[in-house]
């Protein structure tokens, strides 16, 4: 899906893809010499060993931590919502914004109860991006702005990287993303978002396919896929991510909207993600579809939508209790607990 260089803003973008490091193997082995050890039957804790074990890989330590967990939401509005693809005015996502700064929202309860750092970004909310069906969202030189600013997400410092959005009609966008990277019918991407009925399905579901339209003949780059059917935070999530790799920063993905920002990376290059944990298996669209094809297996399956984070912050309590039980419980030997006879230890499961 990427282009040769072309001299254009796209171009800065592209070389940080030949700069990403890999995992640290050494990291990860020694997770799994210090496993061997611990006061469990091996492989007893099932998928929470290997999260431990990725998140050492990516911090580049033997002994991961989850000191500073950080919880990004980035807000966008969308000049596609005048066709009716949502139940809801385009002056929800700002309400939103302020519903999140008073504490009231969903996302603030869970930050709280897993002592996880907040914060939202306001993506330039007056100023909507264009009219998918019928223009391309932003510029080249605006969507390379945003995925920039994105990468400033991270600026404070963090070990762990929530990301999440909010934005009234971004399904819509997220759905058109999809069509274009994976083709097959519009309406195999389209879900019902913030509650459409059928007639706003069937909308919602026209918009799409005359965005692909609209755009035809120029969606096979990645990157102009992006900034033709994107959205500024997707865009800024996007950034967040090759950030996030740059500086090893494991990343857990929330649901539909945010996996659109890794699959646009993902169709760059697909080690490009290989940071990323997928939070949870969206009950909107085909979450489960997109998840399968980037090969991220989702960590909870609750059966959410809402958006905001929720299911990536919900992980990242599994995240931090994968590394507290790594990293604190009692060996064999400082527990005084006898180990299985040697011809009786049943194999390690990997």
């Amino acid at each position: 899906m990427d282009a040769t260089a072309t001299g254009l803003p796209f171009d800065d973008v592209r070389r940080l893809f030949a700069m990403l490091p890999d995992a640290d193997e050494a990291a990860i082995a020694a997770v799994r010499r210090r496993d061997a050890e611990l006061t469990k039957p091996p492989g007893s804790l099932g998928r929470l060993e290997e999260i431990a074990a990725w998140v050492a890989g990516w911090q580049g330590k033997g002994r991961p931590s989850v000191a500073r967990p950080l919880v990004c939401v980035f807000a966008g509005n969308h000049g596609v919502v005048r066709h009716g693809v949502s139940p809801y005015p385009q002056s929800v996502t700002r309400q939103m914004l302020e519903n999140f700064a008073a504490g009231g929202a969903a996302i603030n309860q869970i930050c709280a109860a897993y002592d996880l750092g907040f914060k939202v970004f306001d993506l330039a909310l007056d100023l909507p991006t264009g009219d998918i069906a019928t223009e391309a969202a932003f510029d080249e030189k605006a969507c390379v702005a945003t995925l920039a600013f994105g990468m400033e997400a991270i600026a404070g410092g963090t070990d762990l990287l929530c990301l999440g959005e909010m934005g009234i009609g971004n399904t819509t966008i997220a759905a058109a993303i999809y069509a274009a990277l994976y083709g097959g019918p519009a309406a195999c991407w389209v879900g019902r978002g913030t509650g459409l009925d059928d007639a706003g399905l069937a909308r919602k579901t026209a918009v799409v396919e005359q965005a692909l339209a609209t755009h035809a003949g120029h969606l096979g780059d990645a990157l102009e896929v992006l900034r033709r059917l994107g959205g500024r935070e997707v865009a800024a999530i996007a950034g967040a991510i090759l950030a996030a790799r740059l500086e090893r920063i494991p990343v857990i993905l929330d649901g539909y909207v945010v996996t659109a920002a890794a699959a646009i990376l993902h169709a760059i290059d697909p080690r490009s993600i290989a940071h990323c944990l997928a939070g949870h298996r969206s009950a909107e669209g085909a979450h489960g579809e997109v998840l399968d094809r980037l090969g991220l297996a989702p960590v909870l399956d609750l059966d959410m939508r809402l958006g905001e984070a929720t299911g990536a912050a919900l992980a990242a309590g599994i995240v931090k209790a994968a590394v507290a039980c790594h990293n604190d419980m009692a060996t064999f030997a400082q527990a005084g607990v006898d180990t299985a006879d040697e011809g009786e230890r049943p194999e390690r499961l990997q």
